[in-house]
């Protein structure tokens, strides 16, 4: 009888050992010790509770997520990478547990309950249960939200957002992998680049050379400017109006207003006018035969005048009190 009474004794004594409730220390170093092999430590319901549960003199960090394809939570998918990033940067950061955090993952999968009990209708949901005792101890125990109204997270906006709500502890920075794809594609691309300036070097080096060729690109950047290309941009002007009469008017009036399509006009006539003196003083002496050169310069002359005519009638739309006007544009 002796021996089954001290087996008796031993056996309450044994659970009532493993029925008592865990420190807030033994939680901490349960969990810690999980996230040094694999942070984020994954949650089920229990696991949720013991770990959130009070009196905690740490902080606990929980991910409530749902990354399973048949609830289609593209945000979960897309923040995942960097929750893992974030929780393993800082595992391995602070190996010893000076900063007293650590950080798990409950998937909806594992935590039906969970996500139940807590009225939650939408996934992620980022938690930081700040601790109940201790010298870093919050007031209140209930936990903070952070905000994904802005769509997914970098790792470092989660980090500098912890790091608020944990003053006087150490936080170790996030460490990302380093980027070789990046490096490669980059290295490809720029090789690529050089090769092709090497073979097409010879070809376009004459066009580069070219006067006619910066002359062009000269002429057309000094008519775009001129004519009034980057007050519409600065503006953002309407390409053509109503004239309050059923048409369409082309022309805005005040100097200090503008259509896009009275641009292109402006740059067009600018441009005839430009091309029109440049043949008078270069193309025309050039003309060996001496009738043709006559009518030449009649017809040049003719388009300068009737130009510069339309565009003296443009100035007077533009500032009804212009004074100058030439025929047929009166």
């Amino acid at each position: 009888m002796r021996w089954l009474q001290g087996l008796l004794s031993v056996s309450l004594l044994s659970v009532g050992a493993f029925g008592a409730k865990k420190s807030t220390e033994e939680r901490f170093k349960e969990y810690h010790t999980k996230a040094l092999s694999s942070a984020p430590v994954k949650l089920n319901d229990a696991t949720y509770k013991d770990l959130t549960g009070v009196p905690r003199d740490y902080t606990g960090v929980v991910l409530l997520t749902a990354l399973e394809s048949r609830f289609g939570c593209e945000l979960c998918r897309q923040f995942q990478p960097e929750w893992e990033l974030l929780s393993r940067s800082w595992t391995k950061g602070d190996k010893k547990g000076e900063s007293r955090v650590v950080y798990g993952t409950l998937d909806f999968s594992d935590g039906r309950d969970t996500f139940v009990a807590l009225g939650l209708q939408t996934a992620p949901v980022l938690l930081l249960f700040q601790p109940t005792v201790g010298p870093h101890a919050s007031p209140s125990a209930e936990p903070l939200r952070y905000d994904f109204t802005n769509g997914p997270q970098s790792a470092e906006q989660v980090h500098d957002w912890i790091v608020r709500h944990t003053p006087d502890r150490p936080h170790p920075a996030i460490k990302r992998p380093f980027n070789w794809m990046k490096w490669i594609i980059g290295f490809t691309i720029l090789s690529g680049l050089v090769s092709l300036i090497y073979v097409a070097w010879p070809y376009v080096l004459p066009v580069l050379q070219n006067r006619n060729v910066w002359a062009a690109v000269s002429l057309i950047s000094i008519l775009l400017f001129t004519s009034g290309h980057m007050f519409n941009h600065i503006r953002k002007v309407p390409y053509i109006a109503g004239d309050g009469k059923g048409g369409i008017s082309y022309f805005a009036g005040g100097f200090q207003n503008q259509y896009g399509m009275e641009t292109q006009i402006v740059a067009a006539m600018y441009g005839v006018l430009s091309f029109a003196a440049i043949s008078l003083a270069v193309k025309v002496p050039r003309i060996a035969d001496a009738k043709s050169q006559q009518m030449m310069v009649i017809l040049w002359s003719a388009v300068l005048f009737l130009m510069y005519s339309f565009l003296l009638s443009v100035f007077r739309i533009k500032n009804s009190g212009y004074p100058f006007s030439l025929p047929p544009f009166m």
